[in-house]
């Protein structure tokens, strides 16, 4: 998997989903069906920031042993600008009286795309087109939801502190190799000798796009020996998914009151 040329974060998501689970986080360049297997639900990548080349050139001279290199070639640079409509920025300012940062706006799109709550009310909507995304008046329950969000993707990029030490444990002795799995009474068999255990039923059926993240993730390794990296990766999967549920939940408590009060502006837009 390739990382993008400069630090950033991008928004995988499709225009349309049945059945919609379709949003993820990346640091990498990703594949259209990074999310989806069904190639009508191929995901778009959406970068926080767009890193532009300029038109002027800056000069660079250097000096060795007092000469200076007079006609070194020109020296590109690159400015880092936003991925967000400028006209969101300056109505959320002028509605909040201070100005969200991108991350705070990226953080607070991806946790309304997690709430079961939001993906429930305009499921409709969400088999013909991209999300639109409501945003709230209130500025304390904007960055609250950010916060959540901040989380959501510090968990998706397997950055978050909490997940150390791991919800999930490995046990079992064998050759460590992904043969048929086996799930039940909250174990997860890799063969008939070795198991990941402490899944719950709710992990194990979590979804995000067209997969099944649990089970995905050993299918595309099967017949393959886990490393010990490998091991310790997929215990931190787990517990990501488990705290995701947890934090989905809590966001889902406190999304209504966005739907209470939105700004109309963004609303129609």
């Amino acid at each position: 998997m390739q990382h993008m040329a400069n630090e950033n974060i991008a928004l995988l998501l499709p225009r349309r989903a049945n059945d919609w689970h379709h949003a993820f986080i990346s640091q990498n360049i990703a594949i259209d069906v990074a999310i989806s297997s069904a190639s009508r639900e191929a995901n778009y990548f959406f970068p926080l920031y767009l890193y532009i080349e300029t038109d002027k050139p800056k000069k660079k001279s250097r000096s060795f042993g007092g000469a200076f290199m007079l006609f070194e070639a020109n020296e590109p640079y690159t400015i880092k600008k936003p991925n967000i409509s400028e006209s969101i920025i300056q109505i959320l300012l002028s509605t909040y009286g201070k100005q969200p940062t991108p991350e705070e706006i990226f953080f607070y799109i991806y946790a309304v795309l997690y709430s079961s709550v939001y993906r429930t009310k305009y499921a409709e909507f969400l088999k013909i087109d991209f999300p639109r995304i409501p945003f709230t008046r209130d500025y304390k329950l904007f960055s609250k939801i950010a916060g959540y969000g901040k989380r959501l993707v510090d968990l998706h990029l397997l950055k978050a502190p909490d997940i150390e030490p791991p919800i999930v444990s490995f046990h079992g002795k064998g050759n460590y190799k992904v043969e048929k799995l086996r799930y039940g009474q909250e174990k997860l068999y890799i063969n008939k000798d070795q198991y990941f255990e402490n899944i719950a039923p709710e992990v194990w059926e979590y979804r995000i796009g067209g997969y099944q993240v649990c089970d995905k993730w050993l299918k595309d390794r099967k017949g393959r020996t886990l490393s010990l990296d490998e091991i310790k990766i997929y215990c931190k999967i787990v517990t990501s998914l488990q705290k995701t549920i947890e934090i989905q939940k809590v966001i889902d408590e406190i999304y209504p009151e966005v739907e209470a009060d939105i700004i109309e502006y963004v609303k129609r837009d």
